[in-house]
């Protein structure tokens, strides 16, 4: 069985009224672009002689 068939028929009402609002709200991803292409982090490379060294 089927749990809706265990619901009263107030639950089923409400049950209906919530799937109803999540296909009318769409998600909206916001994207930082900055932090994802590490250009607030530091760069490090490596200078004369191989020692590790902050750009």
């Amino acid at each position: 069985m089927k749990l809706k068939d265990h619901l009263t028929t107030e639950q089923l009402k409400q049950l209906g009224k919530m799937s109803n609002n999540k296909k009318k709200q769409p998600k909206e991803e916001k994207v930082d672009w900055i932090n994802i292409m590490g250009m607030d982090r530091d760069r490090y490379s490596r200078g004369r002689g191989g020692a590790i060294r902050r750009k």
